[in-house]
């Protein structure tokens, strides 16, 4: 987007660019609402007492305050009595300065973030197939070529709308879309095939569709014998698969399956992509390997205008996750437990590579173990809302209220703000300059219009700040520019190397694709081209089979309940709530109900119900669509309160990626 001043404030305008194709969508277009809200935080705030009203501050108490209570609990408990918890939607240089802050000043292996409850199935699969984890190795567009394009639990006409415009390309060029969702969602409308498998059957669909392309004979066996490992295991795997017992559990019928696997085999250019629909099961990553191995039968991936992708949420999904705030990450993408990986990033850092912790522990695993006998008993938040967003959130909320001590990180006073004992205003988007990376890896420039209100810091100002008082080694700039320049350091050599990717180089063309590891060399849009980034240069199959979810429905608790976002709001809704147009245009949460299942239970239209779960209810008017399966409820999860979605969620977490399992659980419908 691009943003001006117009005498009465910030006017917001599209950019034409690659990615959106000049589009936005109403979240876009009223972003700048937020810069001078009402709610706008513009001092610190502390609570002087558990159970206190918090109160305005000066910066120099709070910090003070801050420093002297880490101090004091790690002094009592040791180094890992103190947490950080990071956010997607921070800047590249942000996320890199937060890692750093936790290993280096604070000595800390307890770093994770929220996005590992957006990507994490989907990187962990991806890296242990391909050697590498970008949600798109292909530019946006190739989506538009596509002859067939299967769409894996992704709503992009209510997540990410500017994406519609490369579908609509495809369809005006012939081609077939095929979508996979327990709802007919506004995207699932638009499709030529819609697939209504049960919540939580996706790894059975994929390896039905694999079952059948070997039946029919159109695996690439040129592709399998000359650029994959592993396919023997995954033949003897599938061949038990049979479609009729995938439509038993899944309630797709054969016949579909059997369109889109030839949809899928018998053209020339074919993309798989998944999203948050088939990833937030504590299968996952199984889930995402499944449709994996489909693209890779069919000799999918490198070839022009085909290939497998995830399609990444958070305006920072992928940067996010690149540089250091994920428990098991240095900056590049490179392993925390890595000796090699640890000499480099110590060496730009200036500290030893022994001092240097070791990997923590997944998001939701943090969160539970905080002011337990063995957990954390401080944590510091920057960029997330947990109280709202994470699984069996009233568990998370009480565990944070157990803490010495919580500090929050934000602009606005999110409900995790409300129980923290320290709240330090930082900086918005349109007020400072950074990196974000988009979802094909392109590596963006985001310019500040104007400086923060007085009293307000930004992020890496406040981490500076702290490590200044914990006398922390080496150093902790400010300036975006000099924080995006270590990164480029620190990423060089690894498998996202940002070493050529300068801001200028950035601002001549639409972006950098990494990796890059030459400023004056190409970049990189395409992978896979010719090799993987694996030790053989192959790509790995790996044999996956179907599970139930997690918790299987009961007589007490009958029915499927599944998550997701509307088109006017975004996560937790801290911000999105405050905007008056899309408060308008989604003013509460709901509860999506069939009309079959809610002239069982004697429900009518807007009348508030009562979803119950093991771990809590939420209640919310009833909104009756045929769009829904008759055995499964939806709610948003954008909503606090008695509407909070993720009241209801189960915190069951896949081995592997350590994502929850949001989109599946056990529960019962009642009259509230």
């Amino acid at each position: 987007m691009v943003l001006r001043e117009n005498g009465e404030g910030v006017e917001v305008a599209a950019r034409d660019f690659p990615t959106n194709r000049g589009g936005l969508c109403q979240k876009g277009w009223t972003a700048a609402d937020l810069l001078d809200h009402p709610d706008r935080l513009t001092t610190p705030l502390l609570r002087d007492r558990p159970g206190g009203e918090l109160r305005p501050a000066a910066w120099d108490e709070a910090l003070d305050l801050v420093a002297t209570g880490l101090r004091a609990i790690q002094e009592r408990h040791g180094r890992d009595a103190v947490a950080v918890f990071g956010g997607g939607g921070l800047t590249n240089e942000k996320a890199y300065a937060l890692g750093k802050f936790a290993r280096v000043a604070l000595g800390t292996r307890h770093i994770d973030y929220n996005g590992r409850w957006c990507m994490s199935s989907a990187a962990a699969a991806g890296l242990r197939a391909f050697g590498v984890d970008r949600g798109l190795p292909f530019p946006l567009a190739d989506l538009g070529r596509a002859d067939t394009l299967l769409l894996v639990g992704a709503n992009p006409a209510e997540t990410m709308p500017p994406l519609m415009r490369h579908l609509a390309d495809q369809r005006e060029r012939g081609g077939r879309l095929i979508v996979v969702d327990p709802r007919l969602t506004a995207t699932a409308r638009q499709a030529d095939l819609h697939l209504q498998p049960l919540p939580g059957t996706d790894l059975a669909v994929a390896n039905a569709l694999l079952h059948i392309a070997l039946t029919e004979g159109w695996l690439d066996r040129a592709y399998v014998a000359d650029r994959t490992t592993g396919f023997d295991e995954v033949r003897r795997t599938v061949a038990g698969c049979w479609p009729a017992e995938a439509e038993r559990l899944s309630g797709v019928p054969v016949a579909d399956l059997e369109a889109t696997a030839r949809a899928l085999a018998t053209v020339d250019r074919a993309i798989i992509l998944t999203a948050r629909g088939a990833e937030q099961h504590a299968k996952g990553v199984d889930t995402v390997t499944a449709f994996i191995n489909l693209a890779l039968a069919l000799g999918l991936p490198g070839r022009p205008g085909s290939g497998y992708g995830c399609l990444t949420g958070q305006g920072n999904g992928q940067g996010g996750r690149e540089h250091g705030q994920k428990a098991d990450q240095l900056p590049g993408y490179r392993r925390i437990d890595d000796p090699a990986a640890r000499e480099h990033v110590a060496g730009v850092w200036g500290v030893d590579p022994a001092a240097l912790p070791g990997p923590g522990v997944p998001a939701y695993q943090l969160l539970d173990s905080l002011g337990t006998a063995h957990g954390p008993r401080a944590l510091l938040v920057f960029g997330s809302n947990p109280v709202v967003s994470a699984p069996r959130a009233a568990r998370v909320e009480s565990r944070l209220r157990d803490l010495d001590l919580l500090v929050v990180a934000d602009f606005l006073r999110s409900e995790t703000a409300d129980l923290a004992d320290v709240v330090l205003p930082v900086a918005q988007w349109a007020e400072e300059d950074g990196t974000m990376t988009n979802l094909e890896g392109r590596v963006l420039r985001r310019r500040a219009l104007r400086e923060p209100p007085a009293g307000v810091r930004t992020d890496l100002a406040v981490l500076a700040g702290l490590a200044a008082r914990l006398d922390a080694p080496g150093g902790f700039p400010t300036d975006p520019a000099a924080v995006f320049a270590e990164l480029r350091r620190a990423s060089a050599g690894g498998p996202a190397d940002y070493a050529g990717v300068s801001w200028d180089r950035i601002d001549a063309d639409t972006g950098v694709f990494w990796p890059c590891p030459d400023e004056d060399g190409p970049d990189t849009p395409r992978l896979f081209a010719d090799r993987f980034p694996t030790p053989d240069g192959r790509a790995r199959f790996r044999a996956v089979t179907h599970r139930p979810a997690a918790e299987p429905v009961c007589a007490d608790y009958p029915l499927h309940f599944t998550t997701g976002r509307v088109l006017a709001h975004y996560q937790s809704g801290a911000q999105t709530r405050r905007v008056a147009a899309l408060r308008r245009a989604a003013p509460g949460g709901f509860v999506e109900l069939h009309p079959d299942l809610a002239g069982r239970l004697g429900v009518a239209e807007g009348e508030e119900v009562r979803v119950v779960s093991r771990r809590g209810e939420l209640r919310a008017p009833a909104r009756l669509s045929p769009a829904i399966r008759p055995d499964t409820v939806f709610a948003p999860f954008h909503w606090p309160g008695a509407a909070r979605a993720n009241t209801v969620t189960n915190d069951a977490v896949d081995p592997v990626s350590g994502m929850p399992e949001f989109k599946i659980c056990a529960v019962r419908v009642e009259k509230a």
